[in-house]
């Protein structure tokens, strides 16, 4: 989730916005094409925080791995970027086959620099989720993060549950030279407890892949969060082979999909509770046939 100004929240991965908007089509937007520092890395291209609401909503989301998921990509062009408000009235207003509410997993995104440039974002998601009746740890809603002081901050201020993310490699951006090997650790999941109800973790991080590609063995790190009273929630399970260890692979096609069932089952064999994947209903199936 990103952020335009005054305070209008959105719903794309990340605020430079042309791997997953026509963008670059669009001349009129030609002069915003730019170079930014984003968690120390340099970016080209355009962001959500030079455009209003109304230039942004005249731009199409089109499909960021065209090459792996052209049946994705054929609805390029069709649907316009949602706002968080847009998505949380949609989610209020539905229900799951099952007749379920319908949950909700905002991620705060480069939370520390929307801060530096005067457009922080956590307020606005609690008013926002609040409003909508996701106030309680009961609430079908979970708010994520990869920075550490959003979530400190967001445990002050909400009973909506949270979410440490770990990525494979680096650290939390608003914390140099703290590295997420650092928070993995029996201490640092111990302090993650202390804020945060759950912890995120990149798949590698679980489970690491041998040099061939296969699966290896399981790290302690799903014992030890649980042993900080964490839930551990895996991610990202994908089905196309370009993303799966080399055993669950169906052919050498980098865009059919292989068996991510099989590769899930080996996370939730591991003792992992929840995950995120591309392809729901896959992760169903998995979930229904694990042992």
């Amino acid at each position: 989730m990103a952020v335009i100004p005054p305070s209008v929240l959105v719903d794309r991965h990340e605020n430079e916005i042309s791997g997953t908007t026509d963008v670059a089509s669009h001349p009129e937007f030609a002069d915003r094409r730019t170079t930014k520092t984003i968690d120390g890395r340099a970016v080209t291209g355009w962001f959500t925080e030079d455009f209003t609401l109304a230039e942004l909503k005249t731009l199409r989301a089109i499909e960021r791995l065209p090459q792996l998921r052209p049946g994705s990509a054929a609805y390029n062009g069709m649907y316009e970027v949602p706002t968080f408000e847009e998505v949380l009235k949609v989610a209020t207003s539905s229900t799951s086959c099952a007749g379920k509410p319908v949950g909700i997993i905002p991620e705060i995104k480069h939370g520390s620099y929307f801060d530096f440039i005067g457009l922080s974002m956590e307020e606005e998601v609690v008013r926002l989720l609040h409003a909508y009746g996701f106030d309680t740890r009961r609430s079908p809603a979970v708010i994520q993060s990869f920075e550490v002081g959003n979530l400190v901050e967001l445990n002050t201020m909400t009973d909506v549950r949270l979410v440490q993310l770990i990525d494979c490699s680096g650290g939390p951006a608003d914390k140099p030279g703290v590295t997420y090997a650092d928070m993995v650790t029996r201490s640092g999941l111990k302090t993650i407890g202390s804020y945060a109800d759950q912890v995120g973790l990149c798949k590698n991080v679980m489970i690491p892949r041998n040099a061939d590609g296969t699966l290896g063995k399981p790290t302690s790190v799903i014992k030890d969060a649980h042993r900080a009273h964490l839930t551990v929630v895996g991610w990202t399970f994908r089905a196309e082979n370009y993303f799966l260890p080399t055993e669950f692979r169906s052919s050498a096609d980098p865009a059919a999909l292989g068996d991510m069932v099989g590769e899930v089952h080996a996370f939730l064999d591991a003792g992992m509770d929840q995950f995120f994947t591309d392809q729901p209903d896959l992760g169903v199936e998995a979930v229904s046939t694990s042992r």
